[in-house]
């Protein structure tokens, strides 16, 4: 009897430990959008293929160990924006500690943000570190070599990591409580909001040299990408969106909105602008007519908290913050024509084709 509960236990502990080093097979190897769970601390993976949601990770703060594929440990504290790197291998995303659903106002002193670097197949850990104070988002540089974050506060600043070590490289002043950083579509220029300065800093990526400071409406939270070749600015407190111009770094034209914006997005095909109005659950949509200016077409309801807007094709995914909601809309109807249920405060939302 001894011997035989000598063996059991040996079999029982030999099983843990596989299972705790057990690596998972890949499993998003298809087209997918990647929705970040505020609240959840969850990604939630929509399959592109059939609409539906394809799988949930826990997003955590990387300590603990991994079981069955799990990312076991503390949760990440209100992850919020997602990038894919340039290989569409890892995914970055930014943690700042706080919920940021209802407005941007900027960091609280003595808090400090996250990264996280996920493989994109997995969903697994693959780093986890601190920022130096609160950030917005963590964006991979167009040459996949570093990953750009900001410190979210009075003293401005734009932080730049090496993406193989994680080192701390290289900081840029720019303005205060700077939020999202984004690079123009053709990766020439890096633009960061500073939300209380009123401006937006345009970055030589390569040199790290500021370019221009850009005066813009009041409190930008973001320089959303046009593959136009223009940057769309959307000022929360102002109530607008500035549209600069990548080429002249100038701001080419202001479009009043009478809401507060969630986000920015441009369709090329149809040569769109969609805004986002959270307070109303509602995305509206102007059209660039003959002379390059933005004129109002129409406005469709999708659900309380729209956000954030991503587009594949003549498809577009709209994160419902209150809703804790993912919107499918046929772009050129105009329409919603499915909803999935996500995770709580869904944000940030990334494709990978």
């Amino acid at each position: 009897m001894k011997n035989i509960l000598i063996i059991v236990s040996a079999l029982l502990f030999s099983s843990c430990m596989d299972m705790s080093t057990k690596q998972p097979e890949p499993y998003i190897n298809y087209p997918a959008a990647y929705v970040v769970n505020g609240e959840s601390s969850t990604l939630s993976v929509i399959n592109l293929a059939t609409n539906e949601i394809s799988a949930t990770v826990p997003l955590t703060d990387g300590t603990g160990t991994r079981m069955d594929g799990m990312n076991m440990g503390k949760a990440l504290s209100y992850p919020h924006h997602i990038y894919l790197n340039p290989s569409k291998t890892q995914i970055s995303i930014a943690a700042p500690g706080m919920d940021l659903s209802e407005g941007h106002s900027g960091g609280m002193a003595g808090m400090s943000g996250k990264v996280a670097i996920l493989d994109a197949t997995t969903g697994l850990n693959i780093k986890i570190f601190n920022s130096i104070g609160m950030n917005h988002n963590a964006i991979y540089s167009p040459d996949g070599k570093e990953i750009w974050t900001s410190k979210m506060d009075e003293d401005g600043k734009v932080l730049i990591y090496d993406v193989n070590t994680f080192a701390l490289k290289n900081t840029v002043s720019v303005g205060k409580e700077p939020a999202e950083i984004t690079f123009s579509s053709d990766g020439k220029v890096a633009f960061v909001a500073n939300g209380a300065s009123n401006t937006v800093s345009a970055i030589n990526p390569d040199t790290k040299a500021l370019l221009q400071t850009i005066d813009v409406g009041k409190n930008p939270v973001g320089a959303w990408v046009g593959t136009d070749g223009r940057m769309y600015v959307d000022n929360e407190d102002g109530q607008s969106v500035s549209i600069i111009d990548v080429e002249t770094l100038k701001v080419v034209e202001t479009v009043h909105l009478g809401f507060m914006p969630g986000f920015v997005a441009y369709h090329d095909a149809t040569k769109e602008m969609w805004v986002t109005d959270p307070n109303a659950g509602k995305v509206h949509w102007w059209i660039k007519d003959n002379s390059g200016k933005m004129r109002h077409e129409g406005a469709f309801t999708t659900a309380a908290g729209a956000h954030a807007i991503a587009f594949k094709d003549m498809t577009a995914y709209v994160t419902n913050q209150e809703a804790g909601s993912v919107s499918v809309i046929n772009v050129t109807q105009h329409k919603v024509v499915k909803t999935l249920s996500v995770g709580k405060k869904p944000n940030g939302i990334a494709i990978k084709l």
